[in-house]
């Protein structure tokens, strides 16, 4: 299983990656994918909403189940990743890459510091 070391992660199997200063890239870990087994559909109505950390911003559908999706930090989410409406499986196949769901301006970017780096990720899920 693969845990990228440049990625934060949460104890609900999302990741996050800043990418400047207070924009960041979330998703779905390669654990999480591999529970879920194929997704089907990717749903995010919270585009331009200022969420809490640990509110669903969304959910993820697999061929037997439906997953909520959990913001790691505060933030606004501005953008969901267009591939995923035609090609859900991204999510599978390249869950740190091309399978992102959603961007975010974060509110506060010290709130990353209180997440799981990559060693902490894999000991939790062993």
């Amino acid at each position: 299983m693969n845990f990228p070391e440049n990625l934060h992660y949460t104890k609900d199997h999302e990741w996050i990656k800043m990418e400047n200063s207070d924009s960041a890239i979330i998703g779905i870990t390669d654990f999480a994918q591999k529970e879920l087994g194929d997704i089907v559909y990717v749903e995010v109505e919270t585009i331009g909403k200022t969420l809490e950390a640990g509110v669903v911003f969304g959910t993820v559908e697999a061929v037997k189940t439906v997953s909520d999706l959990l913001l790691p930090v505060a933030g606004s989410i501005t953008e969901l990743n267009p591939a995923l409406a035609s090609s859900p499986e991204l999510v599978n196949t390249d869950p740190y890459g091309k399978g992102w769901m959603v961007k975010l301006t974060v509110t506060n970017p010290a709130d990353i510091d209180s997440l799981l780096d990559a060693k902490a990720y894999k000991a939790l899920v062993g």
